[in-house]
């Protein structure tokens, strides 16, 4: 039997403190437990998307072991199948963007190289070919680049408000025009290794052509002969310093055959360049007549040359970097072993920015030879930027 508390307490008219605290607790936990497990569940989704996420970076890592794996840029695919197996299709229909500097390609002359390959052959290119990574470097669309030098100054005066103002000089323009000429390579590799899917053909291709052009291009920089490739400037007319003229490049002379001197000729190249390119300039020279110049020594003791403190910091010569450049000829009688001046202002490098190849399955069966072009020029832009050291005859 039911006492009369326990009969009000279900009617609702009284209930307890003691009761009302216990059904409170009862709710609250109820509630913590159904957002408990509500936090649990979305954890446990959040960890399969991790899980996937992982799953699929691990494999966009992974090496590509079919031509038929899905490549990001279209044009890398297209160009892929082409060296593989000459197939095309993808290739003449493909647009390229603005900054391939063209719109179509174009099968006469070769198809274009796809972006990652060209800029790694520009990086290298960069890197290796020694005046290029000096010089200034400009790309057109023309057949040629001109570059207008001002050789005199307008002048200047100085005036107050009530005398007259002299007239200023005119200033004379040089033009130097500079023409593109086609640098190619044609290396070969046969079908069975371009049929084997694990091969990277775009990173083969891309160091041969890069090994390629690095080496023709630093000769023709330095002692090109500007028939069908490049005017070095060593090709240039020279004179003494002293009497030096604009069209030529001025010489200091080391009054020893066969020799380099003692040091005393280096400083007078040095200062034979006007100061504003003195700031900017650096030595010129092939590793050998760098071996030499290592062993020179000042009245006290000290070596003149100095190494780089840093990674990938170049050596010093009397404070200026040394650039090596195994083109420049060795000591000798009646040579020009050294040059030293701003070869940023002194010797302007023009190209055209696209690189084509085309694959050749025919001339050289069973192996495939694929033709590849680019168009380069370089010439001197500022004969008083450079003067060079002669060894004496």
């Amino acid at each position: 039997m039911m006492n009369d508390a326990e009969i009000k307490s279900r009617a609702g008219e009284d209930v307890s403190p003691a009761t009302r605290v216990s059904a409170a607790m009862a709710g609250l936990i109820g509630d913590f437990k159904a957002l408990q497990a509500d936090l649990q569940d979305k954890l446990s989704k959040q960890e399969e998307r991790l899980t996937m996420l992982d799953h699929k970076t691990a494999l966009a890592g992974r090496p590509a072991l079919s031509t038929h794996a899905e490549v990001d840029a279209p044009h890398q695919k297209a160009f892929d199948a082409y060296l593989r197996n000459g197939d095309d299709d993808a290739l003449r229909g493909l647009e390229l963007e603005g900054k391939a500097m063209s719109t179509a390609v174009n099968s006469d002359g070769g198809y274009l190289v796809d972006p990652q390959t060209a800029e790694y052959i520009k990086s290298t290119l960069d890197s290796t070919a020694t005046i290029r990574s000096i010089a200034t470097v400009v790309n057109v669309e023309a057949g040629s680049f001109d570059v207008l030098v001002d050789q005199n100054d307008t002048g200047a005066g100085w005036a107050n408000e009530s005398s007259p103002t002299a007239e200023s000089g005119t200033p004379t323009l040089d033009r130097i025009s500079i023409p593109l000429f086609e640098l190619n390579a044609m290396p070969k590799v046969s079908q069975r290794l371009l049929d084997d899917s694990a091969f990277d053909v775009e990173g083969w291709l891309a160091g041969r052509i890069a090994d390629k052009f690095a080496r023709a291009e630093a000769m023709a920089f330095v002692s090109g002969d500007g028939n069908d490739k490049p005017t070095g400037f060593l090709n240039k007319p020279m004179v003494e310093n002293q009497v030096w003229s604009w069209g030529n490049l001025g010489y200091v002379s080391t009054g020893v055959a066969d020799d380099i001197g003692n040091g005393d000729e280096l400083m007078t190249l040095v200062y034979s360049l006007d100061a504003q390119y003195r700031q900017n300039a650096s030595f010129v020279m092939n590793s050998r007549t760098a071996g030499a110049l290592r062993r020179l020594k000042d009245a006290d003791g000290r070596h003149l040359w100095s190494d780089g403190f840093a990674a990938a910091e170049p050596a010093r010569l009397l404070g200026y970097p040394v650039v090596i450049a195994e083109d420049m000829p060795d000591i000798a009688a009646d040579t020009f072993p050294v040059a030293f001046g701003d070869f940023r202002a002194g010797y302007t490098i023009a190209e055209r920015p696209d690189l084509r190849v085309l694959r050749d399955p025919f001339s050289a069966k069973p192996n495939v030879l694929f033709y590849a072009t680019k168009r380069v020029g370089g010439d001197v832009s500022d004969f008083a930027a450079i003067k060079l050291l002669r060894c004496a005859v």
